[in-house]
């Protein structure tokens, strides 16, 4: 049983939702982010989503992209990420760590190398934005040669055969992206969220994880009465941005609203 899988299952006997954080590697700079990791397990978090700077990332909202471009000006390559999930491992060997990005780096490194590699680091899954599941057979078999999970997001508008297809792929847990646009924008219709995981369920028994749009406590409990899992990241995101270069503001600000999150989920 994967990482990932053991959580959701631990998560479930339990009667609780996972919640998943969200926070861009490096961002405002590297030596913040596995103590930032260390800190969210602490407040509540089940899995941690890292993201991978990038110079383009189109599916992000203009908090998320600016993460990128503070994380890219020191540098941050995605064997810096994979370093970052490696140090985080020598003190944590339970909480999964799913990287989520864009293709380029992958391809860069390529494939299998990529796999290795993000496997020897301890990561559990893979969400690559902008790789569609028609294009992704070779990627995908790369990770789960290597016990990875790929990870795919699903929208508002996917119909019954984009969610066939992507169900098909992934494993660990599939993303449902709660409003249209990017990260940070629009507001949670959860009665439709309701509706639409009613759909993707009908269609796959893996967890399903929601995320965009969900900012506070209030919101994060909302979401938990209708999905397995509550991915938060924008909202992190900007703490980060509020107090950047204060590391210890960062872990504390982040931990706080995580913390808020968790009870509220709990309740």
């Amino acid at each position: 049983m994967s990482r990932i899988e053991n959580c959701f299952s631990k998560l479930k006997t339990e009667g609780r939702k996972a919640l998943i954080p969200y926070v861009t590697a490096g961002d405002s700079d590297p030596k913040v982010t596995v103590p930032l990791m260390h800190a969210m397990v602490r407040a509540g978090a089940d899995i941690i989503e890292l993201g991978v700077p990038f110079s383009d990332p189109m599916a992000d909202g203009p908090v998320i992209q600016r993460a990128a471009e503070r994380a890219l000006l020191h540098h941050v390559s995605l064997r810096d990420v994979l370093a970052m999930v490696a140090e985080f491992r020598q003190q944590d060997a339970d909480t999964p760590v799913v990287l989520m990005g864009y293709l380029n780096p992958v391809e860069v490194m390529g494939y299998t190398a990529f796999a290795e590699a993000a496997a020897q680091a301890g990561v559990d899954g893979v969400l690559t934005v902008d790789l569609p599941p028609e294009e992704a057979e070779a990627l995908v078999t790369a990770l789960k040669t290597r016990q990875l999970d790929p990870i795919f997001l699903l929208a508002p508008t996917s119909d019954d055969e984009r969610i066939r297809l992507i169900c098909a792929a992934a494993s660990g847990y599939v993303y449902y992206v709660a409003v249209k646009g990017v990260t940070g924008a629009g507001n949670l219709d959860v009665p439709a969220v309701s509706r639409k995981l009613d759909q993707i369920r009908a269609h796959t028994g893996l967890p399903v994880g929601v995320g965009f749009g969900i900012k506070d406590a209030e919101s994060a409990a909302r979401v938990a009465q209708v999905a397995d899992a509550v991915v938060v990241g924008s909202a992190l995101v900007q703490k980060v941005e509020q107090a950047a270069g204060q590391h210890d503001r960062i872990n504390t600000e982040i931990a706080d609203l995580l913390a808020q999150m968790r009870a509220a989920m709990d309740a």
